[in-house]
């Protein structure tokens, strides 16, 4: 046996997350997603500029915010929005107390549900069960249109298809039950390209919001089936490392509820949460295997080495390394089941302050970011919450 590896022969690269491609993965949550907004301007102020975004539902318009103006634009635009569709109650709260506030979250999100937000959705008069059976307005309680004006003022869609920043985001096949990316590489091949009709597509969950057609099929929320993009991502991009911020507004972690408003709460972050332990045990597993056949590679005698099932097996051991910064949107103890929908200004304003703070609190170990990985090809880190590596994350 020679020293000589096999020609074709791949081994991990030995690189920094810092220099790998940027990407920020955003996850569904409704009025949550203010957070996500607050984080990615305090990524500004790190200078993290996202060469790839991938959303799911309200992911999926501050995706398409971000990658359809220009840097310089960017925070201001996502501020715009938020302000807009963040609706001011006519009272504040007059106390700091967990039972007020959730007093006032209750009250606000129940005033929103009834009349609905501005440049967002409004309730449908009269409401959807009056309407004829098979009408479209008889399919959700609100209309969003308003959200396509919203859409075409606040996001420039020639530049979100002119491939500056690669967009994806998720939606679910109504009839078909498959879940389906809208990726603005992909569609490019296609001669097609992302308008606002597949970002309302990404957001419409039912029963609130209604399907939206593209292409003659009918699409929902994306969060019905996957809330986060990560596995796309992961999926779509094998060749280079990968840096990845990705902001979650649901925690799989969470204490053991004590009443009804708590266990509603606790169903709603487990059923919407990103599952990052899966996808982390699964892309461990997988570097595993390809290590395991690399070193098997390595140990075969001369004759084998040429033969052209080994350089079958050696494209297959072929592996980017990817990091990903875990950025998870914790409820305070005053929020419940309805702190997706309570769009209250207030709560707009907190969120968006919960975003800043957990970037800056995980950028004070930057240099985390700037050392090789060591013989890992996927690391999960939650530095925002304690600065370790793989130590109590989501």
């Amino acid at each position: 046996m020679t020293d000589n590896p096999n020609p074709h022969r791949h081994s991990v690269p030995d690189h920094t997350p810092a220099k790998a491609k940027r990407v920020l993965v955003l996850q569904g949550g409704g009025a949550l997603g203010s957070y996500q907004a607050g984080a990615y301007q305090a990524l500004c102020h790190h200078d993290f500029e996202p060469e790839w975004i991938a959303g799911i539902s309200i992911g999926a318009i501050n995706a398409a915010i971000i990658a359809g103006n220009p840097r310089e634009k960017r925070v201001e635009r996502l501020k715009e929005f938020w302000e807009m569709v963040s609706s001011p109650v006519p009272w504040k709260p007059v106390t700091t107390s967990d039972r007020g506030r959730s007093l006032f979250n209750e009250t606000s999100a129940a005033l929103i549900a009834t009349f609905g937000v501005p440049g967002f959705f409004t309730p449908r008069v009269p409401p959807a069960p009056l309407w004829p059976q098979g009408s479209p307005q008889s399919q959700s309680y609100y209309d969003t249109a308003p959200l396509r004006k919203t859409r075409e003022r606040l996001v420039d869609f020639d530049r979100n298809n002119d491939l500056t920043t690669r967009l994806s985001v998720g939606a679910v096949g109504v009839t078909s039950g498959n879940f389906k990316y809208f990726d603005n590489y992909e569609m490019k091949k296609l001669g097609k390209k992302i308008g606002p009709e597949h970002i309302m597509a990404s957001g419409a969950l039912p029963p609130g919001f209604p399907s939206i057609e593209i292409d003659g099929e009918h699409f929902w929320d994306g969060g019905i089936a996957s809330n986060t993009p990560l596995d796309f991502v992961l999926d779509g991009e094998t060749n280079r490392d990968l840096l990845i911020f990705q902001v979650d507004l649901f925690s799989a972690r969470g204490e053991l509820p004590v009443t009804l408003l708590e266990a509603a709460e606790r169903e709603k972050d487990i059923r919407f949460s990103s599952r990052t332990r899966m996808n982390t045990d699964k892309n461990r597993q997988v570097h595993n295997t390809r290590k395991a056949l690399r070193e098997l590679i390595g140990k075969l005698p001369d004759y084998l080495r040429n033969d052209p099932s080994v350089d079958i097996l050696c494209e297959a051991t072929k592996e980017s390394t990817v990091t990903v910064v875990h950025l998870i949107y914790r409820s305070k103890n005053y929020e419940s089941s309805s702190k997706d929908y309570d769009f209250s200004r207030v709560g707009m304003v907190e969120h968006w302050g919960a975003g800043e703070r957990d970037v800056h609190l995980s950028m004070r170990h930057k240099d985390t970011l700037e050392q090789p990985q060591s013989d890992e090809t996927m690391v999960t880190y939650d530095l925002a919450r304690d600065g370790t590596l793989n130590g109590k994350k989501e």
